[in-house]
């Protein structure tokens, strides 16, 4: 507390991030990167923009960044909103889209951004309860709200919803922002983007953190109908004309334009998944089932913060969230297959202890 501080600032929950260690040979397995590193082209537009041309101002608005975008995922550029990673872009979608006098719904086991941002920008909130097996039901929310945000894959419990919901969910809320966060789609989810083009209340949400393995870049974006992207554009006008550097611009265009090094490195942590769950089932977790490039797991006697601590302790990270009803859970990044393998052992002698 300091009298200096406004009002605000003492009622904030701020998030807090997975830990980066400084510590060589640790397994990182807490903040869901991507352990295969981003596309070759991606690292020389890098190289070759690394000149003099950084001392002049990016372009504002991206623009052959979005073309990219537009043309990869069928909308026009118009439709396509970028910014620094998917959580500035969400911090702009909760200014601008979903403050309303009806309050904005969103499941109570999920990305803890959105209650922050909630407090951040007075957005009036109600958490909607997942069901006992961590799933989002999509008639809980058949209520009246203001808006709707959802991430599909859901975080942290990796669980996905079928297309067919999400659609009928914007059916039954024609008259709200329905915002689909897809932070994580890549890895087996049904992404809403088809729905865009005949829903003017959809804004999806995407990120080039995970899959195009960039986290360390920040980019992120929104696609959907004109009049929900320009307000967008009017909150980051209004706040940062100059979002993404010419670096991360240049880089992500690349990336995105991939295809061959973004789907093997998918594939890749989608098989990786599938081989670690039994593994663990094997030693006695119970592990939602995932599409994401993560597992939530929790085992059948040890609680989530033993098993973190004895965990890092052998030099692996995993995530552990300290709140009601997933105290007792893990979320588990996948790594490669050796680092998934160093996992099981670490885990196996745990248990043997």
């Amino acid at each position: 507390m300091s009298q200096y501080w406004s009002p605000i600032v003492s009622k904030l929950r701020p998030y807090v991030a997975g830990e980066q260690p400084r510590i060589a040979n640790m397994v990182k397995l807490n903040t869901n990167e991507n352990p295969y590193g981003p596309s070759p082209k991606a690292l020389e537009a890098i190289r070759e923009a690394a000149d003099d041309r950084l001392r002049l101002y990016p372009d504002p608005s991206a623009t052959e960044l979005r073309e990219t975008i537009a043309a990869r995922f069928g909308v026009t550029v118009e439709e396509v909103f970028v910014g620094n990673g998917s959580d500035e872009v969400l911090a702009h979608a909760f200014q601008a889209l979903l403050k309303h006098e009806r309050p904005l719904l969103y499941p109570d086991v999920t990305y803890a951004f959105y209650s922050t941002y909630s407090l951040l920008y007075g957005v009036d909130a109600i958490e909607v309860p997942v069901d006992d097996g961590f799933r989002i039901r999509l008639a809980d929310y058949d209520r009246p709200c203001g808006a709707i945000i959802i991430p599909n894959p859901n975080a942290p419990t990796g669980i996905g919803l079928p297309l067919a919901g999400i659609k009928a969910l914007l059916a039954a809320h024609p008259d709200a922002v329905v915002v689909i966060d897809e932070a994580y789609i890549d890895f087996g989810g049904e992404s809403a983007i088809s729905l865009i083009a005949t829903h003017p209340n959809l804004l999806v949400i995407q990120t080039l953190s995970k899959s195009r393995s960039l986290a360390g870049l920040r980019i992120g974006f929104a696609l959907g109908q004109r009049p929900l992207i320009e307000a967008l554009e009017r909150v980051k006008d209004s706040f940062n004309s100059y979002p993404l550097d010419r670096l991360a611009q240049l880089a992500a265009t690349a990336a995105i334009k991939d295809e061959a090094w973004f789907e093997t490195g998918r594939r890749n942590i989608i098989a990786s998944r599938e081989s670690l769950v039994p593994q663990l089932e094997a030693l006695g977790f119970e592990v939602l089932p995932s599409q994401a490039n993560f597992v939530f797991t929790r085992h059948e006697s040890r609680s989530g913060a033993g098993l973190q601590a004895a965990l890092r302790e052998r030099g692996i990270l995993v995530r552990h969230f300290a709140k009601p009803r997933i105290s007792d859970f893990l979320r588990i990044s996948i790594g490669t297959d050796e680092e998934c393998a160093r996992l099981v052992s670490a885990l196996e002698e745990i248990l043997a202890a």
